[in-house]
């Protein structure tokens, strides 16, 4: 009886050095995993050229998730298909397949759902659109979160494992505080590119404005005369009308000079 007692207490023991073990690894996962999503915040906010933001958030993803691939896609304009933005993955036949179509793919459906979709093995799944790559690449358990801006999907995040893998609640809350980043940097550099845009805009049309005026005083030409002299002038020499714009203007510019 003391012998299979002290048996009992030898396997506790074993049981507590193991869960142990298991929670100081846990633990050691958990703060690799906010240190990562800390690095990725302070990337985001350094402003870099967003390819290499996007580029950095898969390779971070993937190895923080242990994923054999991990990919961003984005909804085209039309909102009809997704196509690989960015990958860790070094596989040629992987980055460079075809888009696929919201309506009939797994990632779509997670656009259309606006919600996580995991899918226990893509090599089974008749919604998986490249079954063949799935298997050559060895790809097996999928989990794709969709990249929100204020309730409006614009891509999603894809993570693979080599085996079949059961998400946990914890994993897919972290893809998607991952993919809340990568949609927030993508929201912010649309931004800037579209008040760039704007911007350049707004200097074209004062440069045309100006040199419609030079033509007006010079020739005699009406302003609508003028307007499509510069753009005439501009298909025929392959040129933007600002380009021909600012050349007239140089040009008004050197005869004040003599």
């Amino acid at each position: 009886m003391a012998t299979t007692l002290k048996d009992q207490l030898k396997e506790k023991d074993k049981e507590l050095l193991l869960l142990r073990a298991q929670l100081e690894h846990r633990s050691d996962k958990k703060s690799r995993q906010i240190e990562t999503l800390a690095r990725m915040s302070q990337t985001i906010a350094q402003g870099i050229y967003i390819r290499e933001i996007l580029q950095l958030i898969v390779s971070m993803t993937a190895e923080m998730m242990g994923s054999k691939i991990c990919s961003l896609m984005l909804l085209d304009e039309k909102g009809r298909d997704l196509k690989i933005e960015v990958t860790q993955s070094s596989s040629e036949e992987y980055k460079t397949k075809p888009p696929v179509s919201v309506r009939a793919s797994v990632s779509g459906r997670a656009v259309i759902e606006k919600k996580p979709i995991v899918v226990p093995d893509v090599a089974s799944d008749p919604q998986y659109t490249y079954p063949d790559i799935a298997r050559k690449e060895n790809l097996r358990s999928l989990l794709v979160i969709p990249m929100m801006i204020k309730d409006k999907p614009i891509g999603v995040l894809n993570c693979y494992t080599a085996e079949v893998h059961a998400f946990t609640d914890e994993e897919i809350q972290l893809v998607q505080a991952v993919a809340n980043q990568a949609a927030v940097a993508i929201e912010h550099t649309r931004a800037i590119e579209k008040a760039l845009a704007a911007e350049e805009a707004l200097e074209t049309r004062k440069v045309i404005e100006r040199a419609k005026g030079i033509l007006m005083r010079h020739q005699g030409l009406t302003e609508d005369a003028s307007f499509r002299l510069i753009q005439r002038q501009a298909m025929d020499r392959r040129k933007t009308m600002k380009e021909v714009a600012e050349a007239l203007i140089l040009s008004e510019e050197l005869q004040r000079g003599k």
